[in-house]
């Protein structure tokens, strides 16, 4: 839990979701609620709309009606939890709301120049959240690292794989390059 200031309070997802409703936040603003604190996210270049769109085609193509390909959407972990992963694979909802992390099977972050940030700040929420898997591809040295069985927060298990290897597309057991998916 981050240190509280004099004169700070953290926000809530229900705050964070009233700023949007009520103009505060708009589409524009490209943020996310993570420790409480409204936080920016950094621009999408081109090397990352690659890799984004290349793993939604995949996911979309592999995965039947009972999972939702979710794309830059926010999942809520906690009261003050709400990121925006690059690409979520989740539970189909039956109903309009907010996934949480219980209807996460994979979250995704495409990292170039925000690595440090999605590996030390947001790969603990997603383990201390109880998501099963979460891959970062660490677009820079072209790598995707993939981590599975959450433990409080941080994961057990770490398999890195590079360019040349294939890997299976969870939850099915369809087999693709990685090189397809990174630019």
């Amino acid at each position: 839990m981050p240190t509280i200031t004099a004169g700070e309070f953290l926000l809530t997802t229900d705050d964070y979701r009233r700023m949007a409703d009520a103009g505060i936040l708009g589409p524009e603003d490209r943020v996310e609620l993570i420790d409480g604190r409204v936080v920016p996210m950094s621009p999408i270049g081109a090397s990352h709309l690659f890799c984004v769109n290349a793993l939604t085609r995949l996911f979309a193509e592999h995965t039947g009606s009972d999972i939702e390909v979710s794309v830059q959407n926010p999942v809520q972990l906690g009261p003050h939890q709400e990121p925006e992963p690059d690409v979520a694979l989740l539970h189909a909802a039956a109903e309009p709301r907010v996934p949480g992390a219980g209807d996460a099977l994979l979250v995704v972050e495409v990292a170039d120049a925000t690595y440090p940030y999605d590996r030390q700040t947001k790969l603990p929420l997603y383990a201390g959240s109880g998501i099963p898997q979460v891959w970062i591809f660490n677009l820079p040295e072209r790598r995707l690292e993939a981590y599975a069985r959450p433990a409080e927060d941080a994961y057990t298990e770490r398999t890195v794989y590079a360019p040349e290897d294939r890997l299976a597309l969870p939850p099915t057991d369809h087999v693709v390059s990685l090189a397809d998916v990174l630019p």
